[in-house]
């Protein structure tokens, strides 16, 4: 009996590591657009994270135009964190494979600080807790004082912009 319950002990313990949130630490060594960037991680490995709860608006591609704001959305996350060292609070997998997780540095949560200066939208259809009232609150903020992309009267959301690109076909991104 007592080695069924140490054995009982030892597999809760494993398994509330396996679903609590992994952080990574690591250096960031390019920022794709506003919110999508690559992390060189202290095992040598590199990570693509897509920011968790934020939808930037989207850059020119070779083959695609970009929006309004894409460009500099993309310069202000360069600007905050390229070549930093930063954790990454892994929340979930996408269907590219990315990590998706919240930054941070310096203490800061990056995904915050893009919406909370309009550079991005807060992305409500993937939002929980803790972050979904944090997140649209900051976004309600910028568009209130007319910040970054909310200097447009009506900005079109990335996930509409994606859609109409795609011929109305819906891309989860």
């Amino acid at each position: 009996m007592k080695h069924f319950l140490i054995a009982l002990l030892l597999l809760l313990v494993c398994t509330a590591d396996a679903f609590a949130a992994r952080v990574i630490e690591g250096v960031v060594r390019a920022v794709y657009d506003g919110d999508t960037l690559l992390l060189a991680t202290r095992e040598d490995s590199r990570l693509k994270v897509r920011l968790y709860g934020i939808d930037a608006p989207e850059t020119a591609k070779p083959d695609k135009p970009g929006q309004p704001f894409g460009a500099v959305a993309k310069r202000t996350l360069s600007y905050k964190i390229m070549g930093r060292m930063v954790s990454a609070e892994i929340v979930d997998v996408d269907q590219y494979q990315r990590a998706v997780a919240v930054i941070r540095h310096g203490g800061r949560d990056i995904n915050r600080e893009m919406v909370a200066e309009g550079m991005a939208w807060a992305y409500r259809q993937y939002l929980k807790a803790p972050y979904a009232s944090e997140y649209i609150g900051s976004e309600e903020a910028a568009r209130a004082r007319h910040k970054g992309l909310w200097r447009d009267t009506n900005p079109l959301p990335p996930w509409e912009f994606r859609q109409a690109l795609n011929g109305g076909r819906r891309h989860r991104r």
